[in-house]
């Protein structure tokens, strides 16, 4: 596969050499391209590539993130990847709707994570992992996840974001996207720490994509006819590829990319995607 620089630095080597050959003279027939779709990603590590390098920035910005992989089709072009690791939906208003303007025509995002501490639970919690017991950071980590959801608080920070989206781009289509199991489901009924641990991150994956689905559904309904926003759940694209899978789509360790998806993974949220018609925009 291309690199993105590649890809994009194809167009100008074409345009060049038409230049050249008016310059001589020569007759050049003129080219009809399709307008292809003005696409701007936002959102957190997930959207911008972390976890499958190589990395272009700070923010962990990837050549095989699912929006690089999107640009590769004839009837998109990225404009730019916005997404930035380690930020939230607050973080996504702030610092990354100034990217939007009246001529994007798609947006997808993928933020959310952070609002409720994912990486703390992750942290704290998922040394259970290795026969460790989990100390009381772990639960003061899980109470934090659990009332900013219980409480309303994620959803009324979604819904603000998509929002805000919707006002920086007001003819933009909107998909916002899900986040993958880390770690496959388990069956019910054992009581080893790793276990118990797979539950609560299997649990709160299930109310943090729901919280997700509603706030996007919401919006979506407060909208009449088109531009539409889409929820797109990408749980179903990584089953069986867990962290702790024989083929696993999820990074393990300690590192900075560790819980996040490789390659494969990205490619299968693009898969996912593109599957729902995200893309499908013309």
């Amino acid at each position: 596969m291309g690199t993105a620089k590649a890809r994009r630095r194809h167009s100008a080597v074409g345009a060049g050499l038409a230049a050249l050959a008016m310059a001589a003279g020569l007759a050049v027939a003129p080219v009809y391209a399709a307008e292809k779709t003005k696409y701007i990603a936002l959102g957190d590590s997930f959207a911008a590539g972390q976890g499958a390098g190589p990395y272009l920035d700070g923010c962990y910005r990837s050549e095989n993130a699912y929006s690089e992989l999107a640009d590769e089709a004839k009837a998109i072009h990225l404009v730019t990847n916005a997404a930035c690791s380690g930020r939230t939906t607050r973080d996504v208003m702030n610092d990354q709707l100034r990217k939007l303007n009246k001529s994007t025509e798609l947006v997808t995002i993928t933020a959310g994570g952070n609002n409720i501490g994912f990486g703390d639970i992750i942290n704290y919690c998922g040394v259970a992992l290795l026969g460790d017991t989990p100390g009381t950071a772990c639960g003061t980590a899980t109470a934090y996840a659990t009332t900013q959801i219980q409480s309303g608080q994620l959803y009324s920070d979604l819904l603000s974001k998509i929002r805000s989206v919707q006002t920086a781009a007001p003819t933009a289509k909107i998909v916002v996207t899900g986040y993958p199991y880390l770690l496959d489901p388990i069956p019910a009924g054992r009581t080893d720490t790793a276990a118990v641990f797979i539950y609560q991150a299997t649990q709160l994956s299930d109310l943090l994509n729901g919280t997700i689905a509603a706030a996007a559904t919401a919006a979506d309904k407060a909208t009449s006819g088109d531009p539409k926003v889409q929820y797109v759940d990408v749980r179903a694209a990584f089953a069986g590829h867990g962290a702790l899978s024989g083929d696993p789509w999820i990074n393990l360790g300690t590192a900075s990319d560790a819980f996040h998806p490789n390659a494969r993974g990205y490619r299968a949220y693009f898969t996912a995607l593109n599957q729902a018609g995200a893309y499908a925009v013309r």
